[in-house]
């Protein structure tokens, strides 16, 4: 595929954005689950968007940058949609990720 670097940016922009919102209107799905399944989660995604603003000069703060991920602040997200762990999720977590996350 020839696309120049502005195309591919927009591009990969895009996808960010439409798995963001995917990953908002699917509040039944866990950061466990996302972490045993995927290596990755909610919290990953908002850690790499701020290390993108840090590495671009731009400010950008823990919480905001968890805000743009979760579609609110963190802690209001935790209290609406987060479940408590069951013992398989982590279980799982330990074999998956075994020096923790």
């Amino acid at each position: 595929m020839a696309i120049d670097d502005k195309t591919r940016t927009e591009l990969e922009a895009a996808a960010f954005r439409r798995l963001v919102e995917h990953l908002k209107t699917r509040t039944d799905v866990q950061n466990i689950d996302l972490m045993n399944l995927a290596g990755f989660c909610r919290n990953c995604l908002s850690n790499w968007l701020k290390d993108a603003a840090d590495a671009q000069g731009v400010p950008l703060s823990k919480d905001e940058s968890r805000e743009e991920i979760y579609g609110m602040p963190y802690e209001t997200w935790k209290a609406k949609h987060q479940g408590t762990a069951t013992p398989e999720q982590i279980g799982a977590m330990k074999k998956v990720h075994p020096h923790n996350h």
